[in-house]
């Protein structure tokens, strides 16, 4: 075997490509640092609500509240930070989130009555989406090179699984071996740290938007923009119903306590499959990509259906959510790249806010839909309400694709020739 040419370049790894961009493993540092209390604060509300007041009820309400006061909120925080910077917004944004939050753990520590939770909990709406400020950073870095974009993305979307799959673990860790309160005062620490760090990298902050006489085009009337949010709704009710059907699930099989594990593992293996499509090189039009990937969740969530009502077993089910998440993160990483590609010039924060502001929305809906299912009909039928939705997110992403035929407006992205 002839001797290797030593002129010809070696693979590197994508990723590692990445972080030697200057500043970029501080920001990355500091993000992830704001991006694990996401993951806790829910959780924390809802074991010191219910522990403090013994009910899940008022537990629910609070958190939804929360839910939906952020769904009216992050977008125009998003637009404030596209206009004025980052660092300027995201700072005293989160710095009124924190005291929301304090608030809440103060009057449920002191007895409050019960519309100060609400109020508390809907002040944490300011908190700034640091997931799509992180992907802002690195469309601006990046911008021109699809291949290097599409790796960011895809190591973001691994880095949200996994800080959805550790941070509900270390609040409860918190909240049951220390104090009921300190899934809450450990979060704000943690989201105020990361924020700080992550705002002090001011050399790989994109550019606030210029202001112009013009009036400007709004995310949601860009061409496909709207279909392709309701998407990431149906999407969202994927994830809402899977959790609250397989909690359920694994208490009528009497292991409640393994649901965590569980979900822990369709989290593991969205986040394997998410870095591993990162390390790819994209090929074939970015439309013709989204929906290969969202034609493969709607098959995989056929498995765990088909786990739990041909076999009863939970370690069958965990197996098939295993595989099922695998789908996921490719799902997300191409719709966010989308939105990227589809959002105005200058507004890629706001965007962005919009697709995750669709998430969440779904997750309430998906959840609500899931334990209704549950309630009426039985946890084994529960797993067809995620079937269903992904189901409706698939025919979504073909309307989205059917209405981009054309070229869109000017995007945040430069739409490489195979990109759109």
């Amino acid at each position: 075997m002839p001797p290797a040419d030593p002129r010809t370049p070696r693979r590197r790894n994508p990723y590692a490509r990445l972080f030697e961009i200057p500043g970029a493993t501080a920001f990355t540092l500091g993000n992830l640092i704001a991006r694990l209390p996401m993951g806790m604060f829910s959780v924390s509300a809802v074991i010191m609500i219910a522990g403090s007041r013994g009910s899940y009820a008022l537990a629910g309400a609070v958190t939804a509240t929360g839910l939906a006061a952020t769904a009216v909120v992050a977008p125009w925080t998003a637009r404030l930070v596209d206009r004025h910077g980052q660092a300027r917004i995201a700072v005293p944004a989160t710095a009124t989130a924190a005291l929301g939050s304090l608030s809440l753990l103060l009057c449920v520590r002191y007895g409050a009555p019960d519309w100060t939770l609400f109020a508390s909990y809907a002040a944490t709406a300011t908190t700034p989406n640091t997931g799509g400020m992180s992907r802002a950073r690195w469309a601006h870095l990046l911008k021109g090179d699809e291949r290097a974009v599409h790796t960011a993305n895809s190591f973001e979307q691994a880095a949200d699984e996994l800080c959805f799959m550790l941070g509900p673990v270390l609040a409860a860790f918190l909240c049951g071996s220390l104090f009921p309160e300190a899934g809450t005062l450990i979060g704000v620490v943690l989201l105020l740290t990361g924020v700080l760090l992550f705002a002090a990298q001011r050399s790989t902050e994109p550019p606030p938007r210029k202001r112009t006489a013009a009036k400007e085009e709004s995310p949601l009337h860009a061409r496909g923009m709207p279909t392709l949010l309701a998407a990431f709704l149906a999407t969202g009710a994927v994830f809402g119903s899977m959790e609250v059907v397989t909690i359920a699930y694994a208490d009528a099989q009497g292991h409640k306590a393994a649901a965590g594990a569980i979900l822990a593992l369709q989290a593991a293996g969205s986040c394997a499959a998410g870095l591993l499509y990162g390390a790819l090189k994209p090929s074939g039009p970015l439309r013709r990509r989204h929906l290969l990937c969202v034609t493969a969740m709607a098959a995989l969530m056929t498995l765990p259906l088909l786990a739990a009502t041909l076999t009863g077993s939970l370690l069958v089910l965990a197996g098939a959510l295993l595989v099922a998440g695998m789908a996921t993160a490719p799902t997300m990483v191409t719709g966010l790249t989308l939105v990227q590609e589809r959002t105005p010039e200058g507004r890629l924060n706001e965007g962005m806010t919009l697709a995750v502001t669709g998430l969440l929305g779904g997750i309430a809906c998906g959840a609500a839909g899931g334990g209704w299912v549950v309630e009426h009909l039985s946890a084994t039928r529960g797993y067809a309400v995620p079937v269903t939705a992904a189901c409706c997110a698939l025919l979504l992403s073909i309307a989205q694709a059917c209405a981009t035929n054309t070229p869109g407006p000017r995007s945040a992205l430069p739409h490489a020739p195979n990109a759109a």
